[in-house]
């Protein structure tokens, strides 16, 4: 077999978007929150410049359907950075092949190298020079070496300097920039292996440092911090108070939980002790108002308004769970995008209603097979998170493919559809579950 194999072939989606995909990035544009980018776990980059009404893939002639990582520069919003390959470390983990950027707001793109990092957590450019850049890369995911740690560029990432190399299977899990020094730095590392049975999640070499020179020197903060072995940790500042900021500790001996600090990250108060099931989650985000009132991704949102000594569960009806981002408005902080393992949604209410983007066709299949109906067969397949299910290749319609023309076989993670050869509608449900 040869690319001339298959080159008569010619693709064509035929959906669903009546059900989603892990959606772990969003980057907004600062002056019109109608245009912004979310990245894909295995679906590539996305761009939309009406809120979700029309979707345009950015992405597609790219090396990796996977991705990270979506920034924008701060100075020029035209200017799009992607790190590639999902920043998670369960059994349904897609690699990457670098970093990009476009200076033509995703219309084109450049590679610009870390080709064997496999997973980038964190993209940070220097507000007042664009042509500094900060990579964060956790690393292979499923062997040692490879770009892991933390890089930096000042010529736009044509070059790249290693700050922060610990060990063989330690990368960099987070990093965040002081919005008034963006000299002050805080990055975490994180040691992790996965195999075949097991994930070893943590240990001596993960830790939190903190740089005041940008990236120069470090020092390990261990002021307030758990003593016993650490593994993934998240980070965020408050912007309306930068000097506070939190963290979500993934550690040993029941110590995890999220922590604050109200001395730039040089010492740390333990606020509670809720688990983020680090191998999944990790993400912290604080309210653009209020310094008190932060956000965890975990299954539910968990949400604290007395900085993190209480939390509850951010409201949730018919919204997906599995929570990876969130976005909220600067201008309207009751306005939030969230992504999850089922997609975009997007609330006016702080959560109270939500809304569903289900124009976006990227469910990641496990497996799929069809069946013999006429005059048009049905493709089956299971997905992560996002039930198994049959839709038509063909139908009659004047507009297409719709998502009404899709039926759920089995809810949950998907995995295997087998249909009776003799008899395609054996595997069909009486009533057909629309979107």
């Amino acid at each position: 077999m040869s690319a001339a194999t298959f080159s008569g072939l010619r693709l064509r989606s035929i959906g669903p978007a009546f059900t989603s995909g892990r959606i772990v990035s969003f980057a907004v544009h600062p002056e019109d929150s109608n245009h912004y980018f979310v990245a894909a776990a295995s679906g590539g980059v996305w761009r939309t410049t009406n809120n979700g009404t029309s979707w345009t893939p950015v992405f597609d002639s790219q090396g990796s359907y996977s991705i990270g990582v979506v920034t924008l520069d701060p100075k020029n919003p035209s200017v799009v950075w992607v790190g590639t390959g999902e920043n998670n470390n369960q059994r349904s983990v897609s690699y990457g092949d670098g970093v990009y950027k476009s200076e033509d707001g995703g219309r084109t793109w450049r590679h610009m190298g870390l080709r064997k990092s496999e997973h980038i957590a964190r993209i940070l450019i220097d507000p007042r020079d664009s042509s500094v850049v900060y990579v964060a890369a956790p690393g292979p995911l499923w062997m040692g070496g490879g770009d892991r740690g933390l890089f930096k560029s000042t010529d736009g990432g044509k070059n790249w300097t290693s700050l922060i190399k610990v060990g063989e299977y330690t990368g960099v899990a987070d990093v965040i920039m002081d919005p008034r020094n963006p000299d002050l730095l805080l990055a975490s590392t994180h040691q992790r292996q996965r195999r075949y049975y097991t994930l070893i999640h943590g240990g001596p070499e993960s830790a939190l440092w903190r740089s005041t020179d940008a990236g120069k020197t470090w020092n390990r903060v261990t002021g307030g911090l758990p003593t016993a072995e650490l593994g993934r940790i998240g980070l965020a500042y408050a912007p309306s108070n930068p000097s506070i900021l939190y963290a979500q500790v993934e550690a040993g001996e029941g110590r995890g939980g999220l922590y604050r600090s109200a001395d730039n990250g040089v010492t740390w108060e333990r606020r509670n002790n809720s688990d983020s099931q680090g191998q999944y989650y990790a993400r912290v985000v604080v309210d653009p108002a209020s310094p008190d009132r932060v956000y965890v991704m975990n299954v539910n949102i968990m949400v604290s308004n007395d900085g993190g000594r209480t939390v509850a569960q951010l409201p949730s009806r018919n919204k997906h769970v599995d929570n990876h981002d969130i976005w909220i408005d600067p201008k309207n902080n009751s306005h939030y995008l969230v992504g999850c393992d089922g997609g975009v949604y997007e609330t006016f209410d702080k959560g109270e209603s939500w809304i569903f983007k289900a124009n976006l066709p990227i469910p990641q299949f496990y497996d799929i097979t069809v069946d013999d109906a006429a005059p048009f067969y049905n493709v089956y397949g299971g997905t992560q998170d996002n039930f198994s299910f049959g839709c038509p290749s063909r139908t009659k319609n004047a507009h297409g493919i719709a998502n009404s023309d899709c039926f759920v076989t089995n809810g949950g993670d998907g995995f295997h559809t087998r249909v009776d050869p003799k008899d395609p509608t054996s595997s069909t449900p009486p009533c057909k579950t629309a979107a």
